[in-house]
């Protein structure tokens, strides 16, 4: 892909020069410069709803009913549920996740190819806990220039106590961090109250300390290095991008030739200028310490607090703002010439990624629409595969396993299909045989039976069905399954020997 805003070739020699990273070189730590504008004070804003979203949620509460967790958003490690709002997932509905990521996947595919790395530079995590670790770092530090100073100069009293401050607020941040994410995994009051009486348990404590250092390390520490080296989407980013995608680009047919505003005043000799007074705002205002006027990097993150940078030195200069500003290569090339063009939203790529969001989507809502709250599961006896009782029948022994959904308790009814004069009875002692059984299952839970079949001996194994109904719903299933006889039991024998 071709990079807008690079220099003559004639004017730098050295990789350095042309800001590229150079990934074998020890780690510089990188100053970002506080800014404002209209960038910033979006990524502000979504900044205060992400986090305001994460750590409010678990305290929301949804009435499901008596016995049952009250918690509107609870992952339930310990009961093997998944309670969103008025739904509730088993473990047998594992596929849903897989179709929600499914979605996450092809949306993120599309927003990057429509707008770039927009996820990245405000909504990811990483990106959310860095800008607000950095923020305490500045109340606290000051400044670039200042911090800069302080790290350069030796240790004195109100550099240490600085310190000292800025990484213990970073440090309740980050403990903070780590106990919200606990509460989506238990319920956000009950666990307070035992994290602090000191009866949470050790997996609770280990987490959040597990958490609490992740955060403080990757936010506090490493920073851009996430983004840069142990984050995989900027290596395969390129893919999702073409020349119609809105990006962070440098108008360098504006620009250059760049020259610092007191040599442009002074220019007696009749150079060509552009508006670019090579400030240098955008490289001190970016975050993992790029320039943007190299053309599109891995590093670049998207965050656009470039844009808000240079717009303010192009009003304190009275030149037009957008210098940098989100555009496409192609809008970009295009204006170089003359030429306006018009943005390209739907194309190919995105109608591909749009369609196959809307299959996967109208998948996942039939499914829902569809969803069973009963399950029937079944396990046939191995040893003995038979045995045969004193009026000369067969005898095959199942496990049954009922699982009730739903929040009431209800009685299902166990029947059979496909197998002549067979009969049920609940275990070796009883002697009623029934056509169908009764079961009972409490709310939410599985209820686990076993169950003689027995049937005449015709042989070989017999294909047949059971059949289970909920008597307060109505609502049935079918379990396909195989009563095995002599012939089943003698060819087995064979194939083991």
């Amino acid at each position: 892909m071709a990079h807008i805003g690079k220099t003559e070739p004639d004017q730098t020699t050295e990789p350095e020069a042309e800001g590229f990273m150079q990934y074998f070189e020890d780690h510089k730590k990188v100053y970002p410069k506080a800014v404002s504008g209209k960038v910033r004070s979006l990524k502000w804003a979504i900044l205060v709803l992400c986090l305001g979203f994460y750590y409010i949620v678990p305290w929301f509460r949804w009435d499901r009913g008596v016995g049952e967790p009250n918690q509107a958003i609870l992952l339930d490690i310990y009961d093997r549920r998944f309670y969103f709002f008025n739904l509730e997932f088993w473990p047998q509905d594992i596929y849903y996740l897989t179709g929600l990521l499914i979605l996450a996947a092809l949306g993120l595919f599309l927003v990057t190819s429509l707008f770039g790395r927009v996820w990245c530079g405000f909504a990811c995590p990483q990106t959310v806990w860095t800008d607000l670790f950095m923020l305490v770092e500045r109340q606290i530090e000051g400044d670039r220039n200042q911090r800069m100073r302080r790290d350069a100069s030796k240790m004195t009293f109100d550099t240490a106590w600085r310190k000292v401050a800025k990484h213990a607020i970073w440090l309740a941040i980050a403990f903070w961090t780590g106990g919200a994410w606990i509460m989506y995994f238990l319920d956000a009051p009950s666990i307070v109250h035992r994290f602090w009486t000191g009866q949470a348990g050790t997996a609770v404590y280990g987490f959040t300390f597990l958490f609490t250092a992740s955060t403080y390390l990757l936010a506090g520490w490493a920073r851009e290095q996430v983004c840069t080296f142990m984050c995989p989407w900027p290596r395969f980013q390129s893919a999702m991008l073409d020349e119609q995608s809105f990006i962070v680009t440098y108008q360098s047919w504006r620009g250059e030739k760049r020259g610092h505003l007191k040599a442009q005043r002074n220019n007696t000799t009749g150079e060509k200028y552009g508006d670019c007074i090579d400030c240098g705002g955008c490289v001190t205002a970016c975050p993992t310490g790029i320039d943007i006027r190299d053309g599109i990097q891995l590093p670049c993150i998207g965050c656009g607090l470039c844009i808000d940078a240079c717009d303010t030195a192009m009003k304190k200069v009275g030149r037009p703002t957008g210098l940098i500003a989100w555009d496409t290569l192609e809008r970009q090339a295009a204006i170089a010439k003359g030429v306006h063009l018009p943005a390209h939203l739907f194309r190919p790529r995105t109608i591909i990624y749009l369609s196959a969001m809307s299959v996967a989507i109208t998948v996942m809502v039939i499914a829902m629409s569809n969803r069973a709250t009963i399950n029937l599961s079944v396990l046939q006896d191995r040893a003995p595969l038979f045995v045969r009782i004193a009026d000369g029948s067969i005898r095959n022994g199942y496990t049954i396993k009922v699982t009730n959904k739903t929040h009431a308790p209800a009685t299902f009814d166990l029947g059979m299909a496909g197998i002549a004069d067979a009969s049920m009875a609940m275990s070796e002692t009883h002697e009623d045989r029934e056509q169908v059984l009764h079961l009972p299952v409490g709310p939410d839970q599985v209820g686990a039976f076993r169950v003689l079949v027995m049937a005449p001996d015709h042989g070989a194994s017999t294909k047949f069905d059971f059949t289970l109904r909920n008597t307060n719903t109505g609502e049935k299933t079918i379990y396909h399954a195989v009563f095995l006889g002599p012939e089943a039991a003698a060819n087995a024998d064979a194939g083991v020997h």
